[in-house]
């Protein structure tokens, strides 16, 4: 075609090509910033109206702080006058202390077992108000119930000993059994609810 047609000087014809490619190209990268921004407005709109993770989580830490308050074991387990059956027994040389004595308790509430004098193992060996003696199950249950009806009274307990009845030993320095006023007193406090108690972590409620 002879040289008419030479490319002459620096300068190149652009190819039509590569600028369709740049806007196919710039046309995707929006699409995909469009569909992102699209889709995180929606997760917004979704999290305004369930609440969001972050509302849920927030509430688990706080329902964890909450309280719990549980009665202190020993109060539940404490039983009533009427379910403990008491052996009276007389370790003095006084007589008539061990009837005496177990008709008072019957009168408060008690049931009455066996009632006369102290063994050999007892018997004026008992230098103060009392003993009160009973299964090893009964320290923290008829004992303690039995012992606001004596002050002063020593508690004791037989790790062989079989069943749920208690004795009460007389002892020399007795003189009668508490004042009924202040028996009864006592035990509405020993029965009476517990003040609960705390298994909440303080860190957790800071």
């Amino acid at each position: 075609m002879g040289g008419q047609y030479r490319i002459t000087g620096d300068k190149y014809p652009r190819m039509r090509r590569p600028r369709r490619r740049g806007r196919l190209v710039l046309m995707m990268v929006a699409s995909v910033a469009v569909l992102g921004v699209g889709g995180w407005g929606t997760l917004q709109l979704i999290d305004v109206f369930t609440g969001g993770g972050k509302q849920a989580a927030a509430a688990g830490p706080k329902a964890d702080c909450a309280t719990k308050a549980s009665p202190s074991p020993s109060t539940a387990l404490v039983p009533k006058p009427a379910q403990i059956t008491v052996n009276v027994y007389n370790a003095t040389p006084r007589s008539g202390l061990a009837k005496s004595t177990a008709d008072e308790l019957k009168k408060r509430g008690f049931k009455i077992g066996d009632v006369g004098n102290a063994s050999a193992q007892w018997d004026k060996k008992v230098k103060g108000t009392g003993v009160l003696l009973g299964p090893a199950a009964s320290l923290d249950t008829s004992l303690p119930v039995l012992a606001t009806q004596l002050t002063g009274a020593e508690r004791r307990t037989e790790a062989t000993r079989k069943g749920t009845t208690v004795d009460l030993i007389i002892g020399t320095a007795f003189k009668d059994l508490t004042a009924k006023a202040a028996a009864d007193k006592a035990l509405a406090a020993l029965s009476g609810p517990a003040a609960p108690t705390s298994t909440a972590s303080p860190k957790a409620c800071s």
